[in-house]
């Protein structure tokens, strides 16, 4: 073992020797690395340095050939600049010499269009006086011929209006809702009429005054308006509306009627129909006239199934319910009907009051072609009685203050008077002069007939059944004797069926010539009633033909000159 030991010994005493020689050989290895890298490192160096040189160089270069083309490029740019610039120059230079002569032609064109203006204005001031000339000559030759006045209006398109109601295919109902009758001017109707596999016909309807959709109740009013200072004047007037089912007449004569409130809207004057605004055109009329010389009386008249019912009279129970009454004929060949309720009134709101109650008993009915269709024949009659003095009443005055003071006497006594059947001797006036001026009063009556007719209707179109047909039935056959007495009128037969109708037998005083009668004749516009509206049109172009002579004027007795 101490051999073993002194071996391993002299071994690891070599070991050391072999790892001391090593070691100092790792030593200088490392040195010679060292050396090496840092030799490697300024080789790298150099040559990093060399290609920097030569990329700046490449790029120097390139950017010296990028500035001289681009150098170019702005020269060339810059001319092209200065070319487009001259030549735009130049266009506006053309553009503003072109801009000076259209100023010049604009200015010379303004003046003629001035011109023209003043002209076209002359020519129309011209024309419109030209035209209410002609309109004044045609209404004397109205009053002298005794000719009916007939107006027309088309009312718009409504909801309605459509084919509902009727198995008619998508197309024929497109048809139906289109618009074939125009108010070409104030005084033509246009009617576009077309049949199937047909050219389309234009027919053109002359009439007074033509009314277009859109014009209001007050320019409908307006025109009727004058008549109503005739009714003062001592003539009848009466105001009738036509048409068919459906058309605008109840619209036209009362305003609009809403389900369940015939109450006239005083809300909406503007919407008021020709009844309303006549009653508050005569009381107008009449508060400028010396108080008492007039009083007003009003009746409300039905004709239903050729009936005539009076709508104020009142039942046992004082309860107002429509009374059958007769229209009779009396020895002067005037109509009349016996007890006629005649109620007086003072002002338009009791007027509207008592037509109001009328207006809740007229029959109405529901079609497919109006849901509110009227079913009788409405007259509305305003009698107004005017008191007049006798031929010489003038001489019991002397100055303005006498002749107030007689007035006043005679307007506590005499209209009262008049009501009352001449009442007693308590009544009486007690003065000389007064009972003298009593005595020299006469009475004279004018009337003012307001008529709603009801509407003609196609059965097939209306589609009424059962007690609606019975009155469809009456109410065309009443319009049909209307048209008889027209005609009858018009071609001077020595008999005039009035008789034929209770409805003309109760308007034959307004009809037959003892009243300026003015015609409203309502249609529709739509292609759904264009035969319906044709018919219309046809009646009213008759009318206008119907010569009854110069209407009478109720004699006035003219005060004598004074001694």
């Amino acid at each position: 073992k101490e051999e073993r030991i002194v071996v391993l010994e002299t071994e690891n005493a070599v070991l050391h020797l072999k790892l001391a020689e090593y070691q100092g050989l790792a030593g200088r290895s490392t040195k010679e690395v060292l050396k090496l890298y840092a030799a490697h490192g300024q080789q790298m160096k150099l040559q990093e340095s060399s290609a920097v040189t030569q990329l700046h160089g490449a790029i120097k270069k390139r950017l010296k050939q990028d500035l001289k083309s681009l150098h170019s490029f702005a020269l060339e740019l810059s001319k092209d600049f200065q070319r487009q610039s001259k030549a735009c120059l130049y266009q506006i230079l053309a553009a503003v010499h072109g801009l000076q002569l259209q100023n010049e032609g604009m200015r010379m064109f303004q003046i003629k269009v001035f011109d023209l203006e003043q002209s076209l204005q002359e020519v129309t001031e011209r024309y419109e006086k030209e035209k209410q000339k002609r309109k004044a000559l045609h209404n004397s030759l109205v009053e002298l011929r005794g000719n009916i006045r007939v107006h027309c209006r088309i009312r718009p398109l409504l909801p309605f209006d459509d084919a509902a109601g009727h198995s008619v295919s998508q197309d024929r109902q497109r048809n139906f809702s289109e618009k074939v009758a125009y108010a070409a001017d104030d005084e033509t109707v246009l009617v576009k009429c077309s049949r199937p596999g047909h050219a389309s016909v234009n027919k053109t309807f002359q009439f007074e005054r033509v009314y277009n959709d859109l014009e209001s109740q007050d320019a409908v009013f307006a025109d009727v308006a004058p008549l109503l200072t005739s009714l003062l004047d001592g003539y009848n007037v009466c105001i009738m509306a036509y048409g068919q089912t459906g058309s605008g007449k109840t619209y036209t004569m009362l305003g609009p009627q809403l389900e369940g409130n015939l109450a006239f809207s005083i809300e909406e004057e503007s919407e008021l129909g020709i009844i309303p605004r006549a009653t508050q055109e005569v009381f107008r009329l009449i508060s400028e006239k010396p108080p008492g010389s007039y009083w007003v009386e009003v009746s409300v008249v039905e004709v239903y199934n050729n009936e005539i019912f009076d709508l104020l009279a009142k039942d046992s129970y004082g309860k107002v319910s429509g009374v059958k009454r007769e229209v009779v004929t009396t020895r002067e060949g005037k109509s009349d009907v016996p007890l006629l309720t005649h109620e007086t009134v003072e002002n338009a709101s009791e007027f509207l009051h008592l037509v109001n109650k009328g207006l809740q008993l007229r029959v109405t009915h529901p079609t497919l072609v109006h849901a509110h269709s009227s079913r009788s024949h409405l007259v509305v009659t305003l009698t107004i009685t005017t008191v007049v003095f006798g031929d010489n009443f003038g001489t019991l005055w002397e100055d303005e203050q006498t002749s107030q003071r007689l007035n006043k006497e005679a307007s506590c006594t005499f209209p009262q008077k008049m009501r009352d059947n001449k009442s007693t001797s308590s009544s009486r006036p007690s003065s000389p002069v007064q009972l003298e001026a009593i005595e020299k009063m006469k009475e004279v009556k004018t009337r003012l007939q307001l008529v709603d007719l009801a509407g003609s209707e196609c059965v097939g179109m209306s589609g009424v059944t059962g007690a609606a047909l019975r009155e469809t039935s009456f109410i065309n056959r009443s319009l049909s004797a209307l048209a008889d007495v027209l005609g009858a009128i018009a071609e001077q037969r020595a008999h005039v069926p009035y008789r034929n109708s209770k409805l003309t037998h109760l308007l034959q005083d307004s009809v037959g010539g003892d009243a300026k009668l003015v015609v409203m004749l309502c249609i529709s516009p739509g292609q759904k009633y264009l035969t319906e509206s044709m018919q219309s049109l046809g009646f009213g172009t008759r009318a206008r033909q119907v010569q009854r002579g110069q209407v009478k004027k109720k004699n006035f007795p003219l005060p004598g000159k004074a001694k």
